[in-house]
């Protein structure tokens, strides 16, 4: 048995490494698992920036993991045996507070988000709680499965808003999440207008079926998205990005009675009119991680509905991850989604 593993270690902002650690040593309600193939998140990258605040250091990094089962561990799911593949649910939660006791444990009053608050799974071999794990299907190729993590994020907003056929939905930012929660709105008959200051990824979005796309830097969105909905607005506004102003827009892309869910994450307060609010009776989600929606977004990836290679810009190995954090740190818009393997 080896010793010692490699993992990607982020000592302190700006500071990422390989560095070698003790093998872990695995818990009775834990499953061993073999790595095979990460994403890098935006959440890694603000880590390494030094502005996401709930990142201690230092901190090995990565939570969109996909492995092999080494051993089996109490909970691991019936499905599930020593040898098959499987996606990490990177979200531990207590089990014994008042959100986990009502189901809702993505809003644990102690979650810990493996790769962010505690040690992550951008490592050789990772010890995770046995029943936080789901078997990935064996027709997807192993680089791409690392997606449907951040594809439940998506999916997630688009449940908390309860997004129904015919209606409009507004997206703010276009990365990876965003992206993901347009395609996914067309698949459940709605009709995704996507918004971002970034023209290359509103053009890549158009190129993927994606027909309504705004730049609000060079045209009015509140104005565009009255047109393109006839007046009404958006039923729902997804938004994505964590830009304040981006936040404050929710409000003016809204329909009267619509939904709004807040997936992106603020590094500051956010001041709200909330004379709008009630005006126009908004109904205002927080849309935190996951919660249930694994299955779904593995289906809607080994059927094809949301194609992976339309995300994932680029498959590196595991020893160019430091570099390539650094590469989307500087330079955000040259890479939608970048997934490595061993």
């Amino acid at each position: 048995m080896q010793e010692t593993i490699k993992s990607v270690c982020l000592y302190q902002p700006h500071q990422v490494e390989i560095k070698e650690i003790p093998m872990p040593i695995k818990k009775v309600n834990e499953v061993l698992l073999k790595i095979e193939s990460m994403g890098i998140c935006g959440s890694d990258i603000g880590a390494y920036r030094g502005t996401n605040p709930l990142v201690t250091y230092p901190r090995i990094l990565g939570h969109e993991i996909v492995g092999t089962v080494l051993e089996e561990g109490i909970g691991i799911p019936k499905d599930i045996k020593v040898g098959d593949r499987v996606i990490v649910d990177p979200y531990v939660y207590c089990g014994n507070c008042y959100p986990c006791s009502i189901g809702r444990t993505n809003c644990c009053e102690q979650l810990k988000v493996i790769g962010v608050h505690i040690d992550g799974g951008m490592q050789e071999i990772l010890t995770h709680p046995a029943h936080l794990i789901h078997k990935v299907p064996d027709n997807m190729p192993v680089e791409q499965l690392p997606l449907a993590e951040p594809l439940t994020i998506a999916l997630h907003a688009l449940h908390r808003t309860k997004v129904t056929k015919d209606e409009y939905v507004a997206i703010i930012g276009s990365g990876a999440i965003g992206l993901m929660a347009a395609l996914a709105c067309q698949i459940y008959g709605a009709t995704p207008i996507l918004i971002d200051i970034l023209d290359e990824r509103l053009e890549y979005a158009k190129s993927i079926g994606i027909v309504h796309t705004i730049n609000p830097v060079k045209e009015d969105a509140g104005q565009k998205i009255a047109e393109i909905t006839n007046k009404q607005m958006a039923q729902v506004v997804i938004e994505a990005s964590g830009a304040n102003v981006a936040i404050q827009n929710t409000l003016k892309y809204a329909s009267f009675a619509g939904r709004i869910a807040l997936t992106g994450w603020p590094k500051t307060e956010t001041p709200l009119p909330t004379n709008i609010i009630t005006f126009k009776e908004l109904d205002i989600y927080g849309s935190r991680t996951s919660k249930g929606e694994f299955q779904e977004a593995l289906e809607l990836l080994s059927q094809g509905k949301i194609r992976a290679d339309h995300i994932i810009s680029k498959v590196i190995s595991f020893d160019e991850i430091p570099s390539y954090i650094k590469i989307l740190s500087d330079t955000p818009e040259k890479y939608l989604k970048i997934n490595a393997v061993f």
